[in-house]
């Protein structure tokens, strides 16, 4: 038996939460049905009808792309533009469409780091991490069952910190409660007061997972009823962010780094602000359109901070303190579609598998 949609989309959503996707996003299963057995999938970074037909030559039957082809509310389906005329086409043809976007710009392993590893930068961080997206988990265990639930509540996703897992705090104590009538208590008597050894056990998880946390750690802890409590961080998570910074192995004049970039993410051409006198060595990227990320390149000390859809009068806000590119919204994000087929490749080895040959950047050059 051969893998649903379904599957394919877990496996996303594991590697990119939908949760970390902007509020204006829509990074979803667009078109299709998930229980549909799946014959192959199309990697892209657009959706397009010529995207559609491809996959329909193929025999692939999901279409992953980095951008949703659906960003608002459809209120008909007549064909009367190419957004239409796209979901139409894939709908007659059994289609689906999944789309992973910003969640996947936001997370350390995806788009932004593709760009930094084509660049050849080290030390790479996300340059503006992302805030209340954490919390605090706090619960009481007896001493002798707090491996039992520690380890179930880290199986679930709680006790990662950035490189590191299974991370707590733990501190020894000892609790009281009384049973009353209708409990049926792990240890002690009903109306008799009872004192247990007790663990203290301290955990951060990401929001998104707190309900399979919470569940994870109540079916595997003895006690009928569990003192815990959950509060939410303010703590930054390193690990998912907008824009990423990291250094060049060496050194480089200005001008040769402009040359080593559009070599590097095959440009054809590349705007930028004027040439800073010193060699440059820290860059800060963010495929797409990231001109809000420019005050964090600068306060990170960026020598050169590269984007996409940059306007005229923001050229104006490098301020001659790094070096401003506009590489093109296309170029800075077309290798995430080899980004998507290598994470499927890895995890879904005899799927049919395709990259588009499609060329879907709507701006041409001359």
């Amino acid at each position: 038996m051969g893998y649903k949609i379904r599957e394919v989309i877990s496996f996303l959503e594991q590697t990119a939460p939908v949760a970390y996707q902007e509020s204006y996003d829509n990074a979803t299963l667009i078109t299709g049905d998930p229980l549909q057995e799946l014959s192959g999938i199309l990697c892209s970074l657009d959706c397009t009808e010529a995207v559609v037909e491809e996959a329909i030559s193929l025999g692939a039957n999901l279409i992953v792309s980095h951008h949703p082809i659906v960003f608002k509310g459809l209120k008909s389906l007549t064909g009367k533009n190419y957004v239409e005329r796209t979901v139409i086409k894939a709908i007659k043809n059994d289609i689906a469409i999944y789309a992973i976007h910003t969640n996947l710009d936001h997370v350390a392993h995806g788009v932004n780091k593709r760009i930094a590893d084509r660049l050849g930068l080290t030390q790479t961080q996300i340059l503006r991490p992302k805030n209340q997206i954490l919390q605090k988990l706090v619960f009481f265990v007896p001493r002798d069952h707090k491996n039992k639930v520690l380890d179930a509540v880290f199986a679930a996703g709680a006790g990662q910190i950035g490189d590191y897992k299974n991370c707590s705090f733990q501190t020894d104590g000892m609790g009281t409660f009384t049973p009353v009538a209708g409990a049926q208590p792990f240890s002690g008597t009903v109306g008799v007061p009872n004192y247990e050894a007790e663990s203290r056990v301290e955990v951060i998880l990401p929001t998104h997972l707190n309900a399979k946390i919470l569940a994870a750690m109540k079916k595997a802890h003895p006690y009928e009823e569990v003192a815990y409590y959950l509060s939410n961080l303010e703590n930054e998570n390193q690990e998912v962010g907008a824009g990423m910074i990291g250094q060049l192995q060496e050194a480089m004049q200005p001008l040769d780094f402009l040359d080593y970039l559009k070599e590097r993410m095959n440009l054809q051409i590349l705007k930028h602000t004027p040439i800073i006198d010193k060699k440059v060595n820290t860059i800060a990227v963010c495929g797409g359109a990231g001109v809000f990320l420019i005050g964090d390149a600068k306060r990170a000390k960026a020598d050169v901070y590269l984007t996409a859809d940059i306007k005229y009068h923001e050229f104006f806000d490098a301020d001659g303190q790094l070096i401003l590119c506009d590489i093109g919204h296309y170029e800075s994000e077309i290798f995430t579609k080899e980004l998507l087929g290598e994470l499927l490749s890895q995890n879904f080895p005899n799927i049919a598998l395709y990259l588009t040959k499609v060329v879907t950047n709507p701006t041409s050059y001359r």
